[in-house]
């Protein structure tokens, strides 16, 4: 019995007990603080975008605005706003080569809960989800489901994306392959090959399981896929195999081609009787995209002209970012640090190495760990970036993000530099 004066003892669910934080949120808390203290840091961290260095379309930013006045405030429609659906339907047909009708869409506030959805109307307690790592959130995902997650270690030498020889063995056991191209954190793709091949598999498999078992399905995450630079094309799986299609949800949306992180809108299209069975999911967590911002996104990508505009000049300000940075971390390689950086492909990030484990600094102390070394970057270097074991890679893999969404073209000279002071004091 609990008298007046005793409280009880805090109780939550398992799963609310054991859930882990964010670790590039917990990261960037830390970078923050050190901002707030007056140090001036590089925070390349987070994969957003600075809306003084990336603003969103100007006409996108109108529209809404003009929605809110046109009292555009009340709930959306469950599955989106049909005029928004029509948009993008017609956005993947012209720009993306997939044919999806508008009630094979839905829209939700941005990809988080599209993600959310497809987890929860496919995978039950205690079934397999295969995914690489590094790779952004897929261990969260699984464990809010409680799934057993098959983890792939990608290797650099693919550019760190999975292939189908590394899904092969597992691929009986599973129910969800969870992907990502453009992929985060690395900014690469798949070839075409490689992206076939899984296609293959997963067509095999499901075969082999026939109509009465549960198939295996692909969460293809491609909200990356308007930047991609130079020579390097964007292939998705329905376009590849089209037998894909009855197997394939997609996760897509606004939020990193026209830097509208903040907007929250995004969609996914698949099989109708699944975007159903997520439309209904996402009634209950109430995840929609607000009215308004659906309302002038749909109005916005109804003009493909303008949104091409603002494509090719989105790119070559990221492009311009990655490659200065690029070039700079080879300079410093052929200068003679332990450093390199993967050529960037994709996305808003650069891939980049710090080889520095057992070196010394100035004061005599080893980097025996990658948090040793990804402090003293911090420290010394005044540079923030995540390192992979974020993404679940190993936790002393040399490997780390550099997200270019948030810093000025002007950074990247600075930044070089600062690093060649600090590799400099090490031995």
């Amino acid at each position: 019995m609990i008298t007046a004066t005793q409280t009880p003892k805090s109780k939550v669910s398992k799963l609310a007990e054991n859930i882990i934080g964010s670790e590039i949120i917990k990261l960037a808390g830390e970078v923050n603080e050190k901002i707030k203290q007056g140090e001036k840091i590089f925070n390349m961290t987070i994969g957003d975008f600075n809306p003084k260095e990336f603003p969103i379309p100007k006409e996108l930013k109108q529209y809404i605005v003009d929605a809110y006045f046109d009292d555009q405030t009340n709930y959306p429609a469950a599955d989106g706003m049909l005029e928004l659906r029509n948009s993008v339907s017609n956005l993947l047909k012209e720009r993306g080569g997939l044919d999806y009708k508008n009630d094979e869409i839905l829209i939700a506030g941005g990809a988080r809960p599209v993600i959310y959805s497809i987890f929860k109307a496919l995978v039950d307690a205690d079934d397999k989800v295969i995914f690489a790592v590094p790779s952004w959130n897929n261990n969260h995902y699984s464990y809010l489901n409680f799934a057993k997650s098959i983890v792939i270690e990608a290797k650099p030498e693919h550019n760190f994306m999975p292939r189908a020889i590394d899904i092969e063995p597992f691929i009986k056991e599973a129910t969800l392959v969870a992907l990502c191209s453009p992929q985060n954190p690395t900014g690469t793709i798949f070839t075409k090959e490689g992206l076939s091949e899984i296609c293959d598999l997963i067509i095999a498999e499901n075969k082999r399981r026939g109509p009465n078992e549960k198939p295996v399905y692909l969460m293809y995450d491609q909200i990356y896929w308007a930047l991609t630079f130079g020579d390097n094309k964007h292939y998705n799986p329905v376009s590849l195999n089209p037998e894909m299609k009855p197997y394939t949800i997609f996760v897509d949306g606004i939020s990193k081609s026209l830097s509208a992180t903040g907007v929250r809108v995004g969609w996914g299209m698949g099989p109708k009787s699944i975007i159903d069975k997520m439309k209904a999911i996402l009634t209950h967590v109430g995840a929609w995209a607000p009215k308004a911002e659906q309302v002038a996104t749909a109005k916005y990508l109804a003009d493909l002209k303008m949104y091409d505009a603002f494509i090719v000049e989105q790119k070559k300000h990221i492009i311009t970012r990655l490659d200065e940075f690029y070039n700079g971390f080879q300079t410093l390689k052929s200068e003679g640090f332990k450093v390199d950086a993967i050529t960037p492909q994709a996305a808003i990030y650069l891939t980049i190495k710090f080889d520095l484990h057992g070196m010394k600094t100035a004061d005599g102390k080893v980097l025996e760990t990658t948090k040793d070394i990804t402090k003293y970057i911090l420290d010394e270097a005044k540079l923030a970036v995540v390192p992979f074991y974020c993404f679940g890679a190993d936790d002393n893999s040399p490997w780390y993000r550099m997200s270019v969404g948030t810093c000025k073209i002007t950074d990247a000279k600075d930044v070089i530099s600062s690093l060649r002071n600090a590799l400099i004091k090490l031995s």
